[in-house]
């Protein structure tokens, strides 16, 4: 099956967001590394929605909601719910009880 072009677009920016991760990786920028593994995920699974229902997700950010929505795998969920939070948590402050780049700077979340 042909991809729609919609679904395309949002399944391009997801490599470009997980390429922009791994290249934020290297230079030990971890905050942004969780930030844009959840925006890579979210777009992918975006994609998928927009593929497989043959309709816009709306303006969710939940991972969870997503991949419930596509029919994703259970053993999915865990990792889907352990990434969620860093959309916010990544990115501002008062989410982080801190800074975000310092807290991630310090090995957290922990992620068993």
């Amino acid at each position: 099956m042909k991809m729609r072009e919609e679904a395309d677009l949002w399944w391009r920016q997801a490599l470009e967001d997980l390429r922009s991760a791994e290249a934020n990786l290297t230079i030990e920028r971890y905050y942004l590394v969780a930030f844009l593994c959840h925006q890579a995920v979210e777009k992918a699974l975006k994609a998928l929605h927009i593929q497989k229902l043959r309709e816009s997700p709306g303006a969710t950010h939940s991972l969870v909601l997503l991949g419930r929505r596509v029919g994703a795998p259970s053993s999915l969920f865990g990792n889907l719910r352990k990434l969620g939070p860093d959309f916010v948590v990544a990115r501002y402050p008062n989410a982080a009880h801190g800074l975000p780049h310092e807290l991630y700077d310090r090995g957290w979340p922990r992620r068993g």
